[in-house]
């Protein structure tokens, strides 16, 4: 079978693309800490989104019985201060540590990638428009900055089931300054490379440039930052929660599970209140961050052969 010569181009191109693919795959599966990670993350999925369904106090309410019970036979990590079953409420918390930490990445890659992108390549008014928000944004500091929006969102009484949004959002605007200053810095160093220069002599129009040829190089380092993130996102929903400015009660999260054993009493006698969503918490955070940074080492080519 005959190819037209841009055929032949394009097809070149898809093989070019999958052995380069497969060449990440390939350095990604000899790094053993990076698959220790996503293993130890497949499973606070598994027991985060599936695990409740196998727990007998699913639906169980409050039980003034049961208050405070250490580990037994029953509650195989106790009960808290309402007689609730804490395993089945760290699995509950799981799936919203997560939700929160993957929504707000996402959010946060979604505005920075594209407004790095939009900066990088038009540069002139839109990218001193851009980098100067980014750069207001970065000299606030992070943490104080949330608890302020948090004091608001509290303040305004926003209802307990939209908080889980709002800590999204609010996340998301904390962190897409830093991501859009590197997608920048990526895009203004692919501007001047030799197929873009093609690209200007075939009069591409700046959507096919973008979307065909600036955003497949981009790619790579979106996916690494984006797996990086979430980990900082899980701990400061975490943070937030932990101090009543996050997601609240009933709806729990490892935040304010924590802050249940808010008294001397509590965190010395019932450790069972506050250890198992701390370990939680920090299992998750350091198997995306040994995730995130396999794939760093599997994507960046001057890493290829370590």
């Amino acid at each position: 079978m005959a190819y037209s010569s841009n055929e032949m181009i394009q097809s070149g191109h898809t093989v070019q693309k999958s052995s380069l693919w497969k060449e990440v795959l390939k350095r990604f599966l000899k790094r053993k800490m990076a698959i220790a990670g996503l293993l130890i993350l497949l499973l606070v999925f598994l027991f985060s989104f599936v695990g409740p369904f196998f727990s007998p106090y699913m639906t169980a309410g409050t039980n003034s019985q049961a208050i405070h019970q250490a580990p037994n036979l029953s509650h195989w990590l106790g009960t808290d201060h309402l007689g609730r079953d804490v395993l089945t409420r760290l699995m509950l918390a799981g799936r919203i540590s997560l939700t929160v930490g993957i929504g707000a990445m996402f959010l946060a890659v979604t505005i920075g990638g594209i407004l790095g992108i939009l900066a990088g390549y038009y540069g002139g008014i839109i990218d001193q428009i851009v980098m100067r928000i980014a750069d207001i944004l970065m000299t606030l500091p992070g943490l104080p900055l949330l608890f302020i929006m948090a004091a608001i969102m509290s303040e305004w009484q926003v209802p307990a089931e939209q908080r889980l949004y709002i800590v999204m959002i609010m996340l998301s605007l904390v962190n897409w300054p830093s991501l859009a200053r590197l997608i920048r810095s990526q895009v203004l160093s692919l501007r001047e490379r030799e197929f873009m220069v093609a690209t200007e002599v075939l009069g591409l129009r700046d959507k096919r440039k973008v979307l065909n040829h600036l955003l497949p190089n981009v790619v790579p380092l979106l996916i690494v930052t984006a797996t990086l993130s979430v980990g900082g996102a899980i701990l400061s929903e975490s943070v937030l929660s932990f101090f009543g400015l996050g997601v609240v009660p009933p709806t729990a999260s490892w935040g304010n599970m924590i802050n249940t054993a808010n008294t001397l009493i509590d965190f010395t006698n019932r450790p069972w209140l506050w250890i198992p969503p701390g370990v939680a918490i920090f299992i998750t955070v350091i198997a995306v961050n040994l995730l995130g940074d396999g794939l760093r080492d599997s994507i960046d080519p001057n890493m290829k052969g370590r």
